[in-house]
C-alpha cells in the first residue's frame, strides 16, 4: 500500500477479536486513516476507538446502507472481518444475509471504485476433513460444511469462484485462533480462554470426550493459531495487493487438546488436572476431529510467516490475562 495515501483504511467487524487487534497493528503503523466498523452496541467498541486515537466509527447497518447506495465515497482497502461467528447458530437465512449478502456488497463495491478486499473465509468449510484442508480452489466445490456458519462463508468462496471476483481479492480461511481480545465471544471463545478461568476456578480442565475409536480422548487435534499471527497474515495481503486468491490461515501443525491444557497448566504454575466430560449431544454430528492447513499456496505466495509455537502463544497470552486482572500467576479471581 502506498504510505502517502490519505484514503482510509476500512475494518469492519473492528470491535471484534481479529478486528480488533488488526485495527490496532494498522494504528500502530499510521500509513492511513482508519474507519472501523461495527454495530453501536458491540462490546468494546468504546475501548477499540479509544485506543486507536483519531479512527472515524461507523455503525454497521450505515455503513452497509451506504455501501449499498454508493454513498460511501472511497478507500484504500476494505479488510472485511465482520461476521457472525457461532458455529451454534442456526438461522440459516439471518446468516445468508449477515455473512454472505453483506460480504458479496462489500466485495463488488471494492471492484467497482478500484479497492483492495480482503475478508474472512474459516477453516469450517472444511467440514470433517475428509477432503482434507487443501486450499487449492479447485476442491472447493466439494466440501461439504458441518454447520449453518461454515456453511455461510462457503457459500461466499463459491460466489468468488464462480464470478472470477477470487483472482482479484483475497480471501484467509482462518483455523482456530486464540489470543487477547476475544473476552467478549462468550461460548465461542478459544478454549485457552476458557481452560485460564476454569484452572483458576476449579484447579482442572475438562475437556470433550472422544466419540471416534481412532481418537483418544484429549487426541482430537487442531491447527492453533496465535491472533497476532493471523493479524500479520492478514496484512501481508494488503501490503502485496497483487497477490490474490483464497488462502489458508494455519500454522500447518496439528496439536492435540492434551497439548493445549497442559501449555496452560504450565503458563499458570500448576499441575495439569485434565478430566473428560460428554460432548453436547447437538455438536457430535459438526464437531471437526482434526484440522491442519496446508501451507503450500500461501508459502508460494511468498508469504512465509514464522507461526508461534502453541506453548509460546500461550504463555504469552496466560501472561496478558494476568496483567489484565492484576494477579499473579496462578490465583484464583476475588
Amino acid at each position: 500500500m502506498n504510505p502517502a495515501s490519505h484514503k482510509p483504511i476500512v475494518v469492519t467487524g473492528a470491535a471484534g477479536f481479529i478486528g480488533s487487534n488488526l485495527a490496532l497493528e494498522l494504528h500502530r503503523r499510521a500509513t492511513h486513516p482508519l474507519i472501523l466498523v461495527d454495530r453501536d452496541d458491540a462490546p468494546g467498541r468504546h475501548r477499540i476507538v479509544a485506543a486507536c486515537g483519531k479512527a472515524e466509527f461507523m455503525d454497521l447497518h450505515t455503513f452497509r446502507d451506504d455501501i449499498r447506495r454508493r454513498a460511501f465515497e472511497s478507500a484504500a482497502a476494505v479488510i472485511h472481518l465482520g461476521a457472525c461467528s457461532s458455529t451454534l447458530e442456526t438461522d440459516e437465512a439471518f446468516l445468508a444475509d449477515n455473512n454472505t449478502r453483506y460480504t458479496e456488497e462489500l466485495c463488488t463495491w471494492c471492484l467497482d471504485t478500484g479497492t483492495r478486499f480482503i475478508y474472512a473465509s474459516s477453516a469450517a468449510v472444511y467440514g470433517d476433513g475428509s477432503l482434507g484442508y487443501d486450499d487449492d480452489e479447485s476442491l472447493t466445490a466439494r466440501l461439504t460444511p458441518l454447520n449453518a456458519y461454515g456453511r455461510s462463508k462457503h457459500h461466499f468462496d463459491l460466489w468468488a469462484l464462480r464470478t472470477g471476483a477470487a483472482h482479484r481479492i483475497a480471501g484467509l480461511r482462518y483455523f482456530n485462533v486464540y489470543g487477547p481480545g476475544e473476552e467478549h465471544k462468550g461460548p465461542m471463545q478459544s478454549v485457552v480462554r476458557k481452560a485460564y478461568d476454569q484452572v483458576l476456578n476449579d484447579g482442572e480442565l475438562s475437556l470433550f470426550r472422544s466419540y471416534r475409536p481412532e481418537y483418544r480422548d484429549g487426541e482430537q487435534v487442531r491447527d492453533f493459531v496465535y491472533v497476532r499471527d493471523a493479524v500479520l497474515v492478514t496484512l501481508f495481503f494488503l501490503d502485496h495487493p497483487r497477490i490474490n486468491g483464497i488462502y489458508n490461515c494455519g500454522t500447518g501443525q496439528e496439536r492435540t487438546w492434551l497439548d493445549l491444557g497442559r501449555a496452560v497448566f504450565r503458563a499458570l504454575n500448576r499441575e495439569p488436572r485434565i478430566r473428560f466430560i460428554d460432548m453436547p449431544p447437538a455438536l457430535r454430528d459438526q464437531y471437526q476431529y482434526h484440522t491442519r492447513a496446508r501451507l503450500d499456496r500461501l508459502n508460494a505466495a511468498g508469504c512465509m510467516h514464522p507461526f508461534t509455537p502453541l506453548e509460546t502463544g500461550v504463555q504469552e497470552y496466560v501472561q496478558w490475562l494476568n496483567e489484565q486482572t492484576d494477579r499473579p500467576a496462578g490465583q484464583a479471581p476475588r
